[in-house]
């Protein structure tokens, strides 16, 4: 297994551990439910020192995980609930900045943002089932792809908020993935003019949204004004970190 590979497995057990937490936690009930609710602190201090170090060799700056030393820390018979949810926060805390780590030594943003527009150029059209009159047509089929792919808004993604202010200008995404460092713009083709204004728009967002986000996807909804799309994306994708994608109807 290359280093990629390995990380992208210390990357999903790390998840798996955050999930675990959440869910000890989320199901703790009964008239003494806080009492025993971090209980299993020492279990998962335990199990993030493990990620830890097959993790730390892989990273660029592990100085920045903690280990913990679980043999000389008390039981849950000998610890008060204060103290227990202290120790489980510090595993917590832990395995959560191992998994920011991980996401940016394998190039996760990146990945996905990637994965996520070949995901919409995939799906698009077949979820757009009447010619469009208006872009919020096409950002809502969208929502609807991105949100049966299991993202959900206000946690992965978040729609018309993340607003930008340039030259005294506010400028609102139509989509913003927090996680990605993403913003997405829809855009709908469907005469020559409005192509034109589309570049027009595509490079103001760029300058304004560059501002604020490392990477920017451009949806283009096509309705037979774009001949040759290399030669349409070509200037625009020059911009660091911007994708633009043309979706035919």
């Amino acid at each position: 297994m290359d280093q990629k590979e390995q990380l992208k497995q210390l990357l999903s057990n790390t998840n798996a551990l955050l999930e675990a937490m959440r869910y000890s936690t989320a199901t703790a009930s009964g008239e003494y439910a806080n009492l025993g609710k971090y209980g299993s602190y020492k279990t998962f201090l335990r199990k993030c020192n493990h990620l830890v170090k097959q993790a730390a060799p892989l990273l660029p700056n592990p100085i920045l995980l903690d280990a913990f030393d679980v043999d000389n820390i008390r039981g849950s018979a000998d610890t008060t609930w204060t103290e227990q949810k202290e120790y489980f926060d510090m595993a917590y805390s832990n395995a959560a900045l191992l998994k920011s780590l991980l996401e940016g030594a394998i190039g996760y943003a990146e990945d996905e943002t990637h994965n996520l527009r070949d995901f919409i150029q995939a799906n698009l059209r077949r979820a757009v089932f009447a010619v469009p009159d208006k872009e919020l047509e096409i950002q809502n089929a969208i929502e609807a792809l991105i949100v049966g792919r299991g993202m959900a808004k206000g946690t992965d993604y978040d729609r018309e908020t993340g607003r930008v202010k340039t030259s005294g200008k506010e400028s609102v995404p139509d989509f913003i993935f927090p996680r990605l460092k993403l913003c997405l713009e829809v855009k709908l083709s469907k005469s020559a003019d409005k192509l034109r204004a589309i570049v027009d728009e595509i490079n103001a967002d760029i300058r304004a949204y560059g501002t604020q986000y490392e990477r920017q996807l451009y949806i283009v909804y096509d309705l037979g004004m774009i001949r040759d799309e290399a030669e349409f994306k070509q200037d625009l994708e020059d911009a660091p970190g911007v994708l633009v994608l043309v979706v035919k109807h």
